[in-house]
């Protein structure tokens, strides 16, 4: 029986980088009544209380809800009253110096350079550095109309590949490459948490919108999740509707004297 529902968050949840709309705070508060719930993206997690945490009502059950910043490198729980690090895997200050100097030389061996950004284009989020084209804080319209075949971004990853052979580097989001310990993907946070939550892989599905062979969500099917693809967050919400109906306890029949 599935106990816990994990979800991609930009694509599915929300549009890119931009908080959960009122009808999935709902639909979330609605889920976490029938079983647990986990987010795991590659956002920090200023990003998540952004997206996420502070935009779920005040009756939504927190204590089932797990937060997995940086492809689950890091993870998250509501306890005592407030959201608190279960743990964090970080680079090293090495490490993080030379994932900044490879991706400076990418870039400037590539050529890619937009003709506008908006904010840092290099992200240190401690266990995942990740690059942005357009920056950080650029808008969805941009971001969706710069690489939609990822073509851009393949090139990039290629060269960073030559430079960082140890290291983890993948594509992610609209316009990011990110850039985690080798091994590391949306699979190897999810055993994490069954090693954390005590649920096994079993009792997990995972909903995302990047569920094919190359797509970052995929990791998910291929360590023997149930998985669910979904095109956009409206897609999501049909697909929780679903999901609360089949698991929400059916009602005791009443029964009637005479």
């Amino acid at each position: 029986m599935i106990k816990l529902i994990a979800f991609d968050l930009d694509g599915t949840l929300a549009e890119s980088k931009q908080p959960i709309q009122a009808p999935m705070a709902t639909a979330l508060t609605s889920l976490l009544t029938v079983a647990n719930v986990a987010i795991i993206s590659g956002g920090d997690w200023p990003q998540f209380q952004k997206q996420v945490a502070s935009r779920l009502p005040p009756t939504a059950d927190l204590s089932k809800l797990w937060l997995m910043p940086t492809t689950g490198t890091k993870l998250y729980t509501f306890t005592n009253g407030s959201w608190n690090t279960v743990y964090a895997e970080l680079f090293s200050e090495d490490e993080r110096k030379n994932i900044i100097e490879a991706f400076e030389q990418a870039l400037e061996a590539t050529g890619f350079t937009p003709e506008q950004t908006w904010g840092e284009r290099i992200e240190d989020r401690g266990s995942q550095i990740t690059f942005s084209a357009l920056g950080q804080q650029a808008p969805v319209k941009d971001k969706e109309l710069w690489d939609p075949d990822f073509a851009k971004r393949q090139v990039i990853q290629a060269d960073l590949r030559t430079r960082l052979p140890e290291l983890s580097i993948n594509m992610g989001g609209a316009t990011s490459i990110d850039i985690t310990r080798k091994g590391v993907d949306k699979g190897y946070g999810l055993k994490k948490l069954r090693n954390v939550s005590g649920f096994s892989l079993d009792e997990m599905m995972f909903i995302g919108d990047a569920i094919f062979p190359g797509g970052n969500d995929y990791p998910a099917k291929e360590i023997g999740l149930e998985t669910v693809r979904v095109k956009d967050p409206e897609g999501t919400l049909a697909a929780i509707s679903a999901i609360v109906a089949c698991l929400k306890p059916a009602s005791k029949p009443v029964l009637l004297d005479g």
